[in-house]
């Protein structure tokens, strides 16, 4: 089935909640209710753009928020028919890694699906089991074989996405594993290009770069999944009335923060994205 990635819209209206699954909307409530979604001043990109907004899915920490994330990862996964064509679940360090065990574990209790789950290390082991041979993953979950599915929080740059790729390719050559990867699940999409640079290495702010998660498909050949785009999470919390955390304060998004965050997606956004196929297999 295609369509909008984010559910049946038609992407030329204006998108709100009918774009959005039930699991969906849950998402967006918790992204606001625990503060992991919030607004402020002066707020910047790892890669240095400003931004009127920030997401930090570390702040999903608590065993319940940690088990409903799981749960909305699981639940997008198999919305897509994703759960027999995955083998291992393996998220890059260090959010990626509590994403896979708690997608797994919500898989388990919620599908009666069993699956492995994998994340990688920042330094190799070189003890224990792997004494003879450095390791860099940490639950020797991997098999000749095997099809794995990343899971992460965002994909900005997707380059920690092609560091964990590097990664698997050389434990897959060593090992003489044949991994095969069947696709990249992702909390939220920011739905913005990359960043760009002048001559001497200067961020240029304002300016479009590359949309990173279509070039990131168009590298690897993966198709990525994501449990809801900035843009509907952001219009239906603000349809809803939903308090949002603003400079500090809880509070329903306003005219002037949804005018802040339209100019941003104006300057930095991509258009709404096409849905991988679901499988049929």
């Amino acid at each position: 089935m295609q369509g909008s990635i984010y559910g049946p819209c038609d992407t030329s209206k204006r998108r709100s909640a009918n774009c959005m699954e039930d699991y969906q909307k849950e998402f967006a409530r918790i992204l606001a209710e625990s503060g992991a979604l919030f607004f402020d001043q002066n707020l910047r990109l790892k890669d240095g753009r400003p931004t009127p907004y920030f997401v930090n899915m570390g702040l999903f920490r608590t065993g319940r928020l940690s088990f409903i994330l799981g749960s909305f990862m699981a639940q997008m996964l198999v919305s897509r028919n994703l759960e027999d064509q995955i083998d291992i679940l393996i998220g890059p360090s260090y959010k990626g890694s509590a994403i896979a065990v708690a997608t797994a574990q919500a898989l388990w209790i919620s599908h009666k699906h069993d699956i492995l789950f994998e994340y990688d290390r920042k330094e190799a082991k070189a003890h224990g089991e792997a004494t003879a041979r450095k390791s860099m993953f940490v639950t020797n979950a991997l098999y000749k074989g095997a099809r794995l599915f990343i899971l992460d929080d965002v994909g900005t740059t997707m380059g920690t996405k092609y560091d964990l790729l590097e990664l698997l390719q050389e434990e897959s050559s060593v090992r003489g594993l044949d991994l095969s990867l069947t696709g990249v699940g992702l909390a939220i999409d920011r739905e913005q290009t990359t960043a760009v640079t002048d001559s001497e290495g200067r961020l240029m702010e304002g300016v479009k770069g590359e949309d990173a998660i279509a070039r990131f498909t168009a590298r690897t050949g993966l198709p990525v999944y994501f449990l809801a785009g900035i843009r509907d999470v952001i219009l239906y919390l603000a349809d809803e009335k939903i308090p949002v955390l603003q400079r500090g304060t809880k509070r329903e998004l306003d005219s002037a923060a949804l005018e802040e965050f339209h100019v941003y997606m104006d300057a930095y956004g991509v258009l709404p994205r096409k849905a991988p196929p679901t499988s049929s297999a």
